[in-house]
């Protein structure tokens, strides 16, 4: 699995940072920065959750 992040669309809600830590930042913008785009074992699981919780929906999912 690979994650997408499209800052255009980020409204800097901060939900992912708080999912998973390990996989998302925010930038001083607080638009999101991805610190991986392809996450594995829990944090992976938790990537996931995050993307659903994305209230822009500006995370997405690749399944490779």
């Amino acid at each position: 699995m690979r994650i997408k992040a499209d800052t255009g669309v980020c409204v800097g809600s901060g939900q992912c940072v708080l999912a998973e830590p390990t996989v998302f930042d925010q930038g001083d913008d607080g638009i999101v920065v991805l610190l991986t785009d392809r996450p594995d074992g829990e944090a992976a699981a938790r990537a996931r959750n995050a993307v659903n919780l994305c209230p822009s929906r500006a995370l997405s999912t690749v399944e490779e």
